[in-house]
């Protein structure tokens, strides 16, 4: 089944091109967008909701044409906006039944369902507060949940992690996973940062200028290397593990690569270890235990999403960007 699908769609102001001739085929599952601010990610949700016509082309949601079913396709789709858009003055509860509603649920349903969905995005003790005196992260959940509550088949989330601190961002990708895995609800999430999608999507479509640069499963782009991630502890005759690790492999012959692992919980004991074979398992393992300290684990290495884009002259770990403006054009 195809969830969302494009033909050449374009989009085209007096002086900018939003979208330039894309084709998409996006099936069930979570999907990320991914482009700096200004590539198009946002326009293209626009046009996706029925909210802003093409300039040419076609699309069509859920096989539903943009064009013609635009009041349809908001049934059947849930839509998370980047930007701040809550009433200060009401609570989680009242804003949400009010969407559900909205939406066309009867009463007693929308406070069923309001319950629980706040309840699910980790709301449910506060939510008769008034969104004003709300967290970002807390105003993110409440943005989430009115995306949610009409159970869609779809939803669309739109920078969900901006303005969140690293936990938080953490626990919004977590609640994103669920949508699918939970409820099998499809998503399409935008980001501009690699990271994000690395850890939580299926399917990753970059853009850029308006254009496609890719569009791939997670796993195609992040391929098994030949390089062994070996993280070890410390010990007594040892303090500096990973160090005495190091020293040994260099003297047994063993390639290191130039620095390790970085933006994992414990980077500094993770050596990464060129493998020419399965005698360098057996290696590692061995040197590990004369020298009497820990292995926690040792694996493949898979290249990030990140390294992808920094092999194609893209330094950055998120994706360039092209100004501070918004996503708006």
């Amino acid at each position: 089944m195809t969830v969302i699908a494009t033909e050449s769609l374009s989009k085209r102001y007096p002086r900018v091109t939003a979208l330039d001739r894309l084709s998409l085929d996006i099936g069930p599952g979570v999907t990320g967008l991914v482009g700096a601010n200004g590539a198009g990610k946002s326009t293209l949700i626009k046009i996706l909701l029925g909210l802003s016509p093409a300039t040419e082309g076609s699309a069509a949601v859920l096989g539903l044409d943009v064009r013609t079913h635009g009041s349809a396709i908001r049934e059947r789709v849930g839509y998370m906006p980047e930007h701040d858009c809550l009433p200060p003055d009401v609570s989680a509860t009242e804003f949400v039944v009010h969407m559900a509603r909205m939406s066309g649920l009867p009463p007693t349903a929308a406070r069923e369902r309001t319950a629980d969905t706040l309840r699910h995005v980790g709301l449910y003790e506060e939510r008769y507060r008034p969104i004003g005196g709300y967290s970002t992260g807390m105003k993110q959940r409440v943005k989430l949940a009115q995306a949610l509550v009409h159970d869609p088949q779809l939803v669309l989330l739109d920078e969900p992690t901006n303005g969140l601190d690293p936990v938080g961002r953490d626990e919004m990708l977590g609640l994103i996973r669920r949508i699918h895995t939970d409820f099998g609800i499809s998503v399409l999430v935008t980001s501009h940062l690699l990271g994000e999608l690395e850890r939580t999507c299926d399917h990753v479509v970059v853009v850029d200028g308006g254009k496609l640069l890719r569009s791939s499963s997670t796993s195609d782009f992040t391929q098994i290397t030949t390089t062994l991630a070996v993280e070890v502890t410390d010990s007594d005759t040892h303090p500096d593990g990973t160090a005495a690790l190091r020293k040994a492999l260099t003297e047994a012959g063993i390639s290191l690569h130039v620095g390790e692992e970085q933006g994992l919980p414990g980077a500094g004991h993770i050596l990464l270890v060129e493998a020419t074979g399965e005698e360098t398992y057996d290696t590692v393992r061995d040197t590990v235990a004369d020298l009497g300290i820990g292995l926690v684990r040792m694996e493949q290495r898979r290249h990030h999403i990140a390294e992808v884009f920094r092999d194609n002259d893209q330094p950055s770990p998120t994706v360039q960007q092209k100004g501070a403006g918004s996503d708006g054009a």
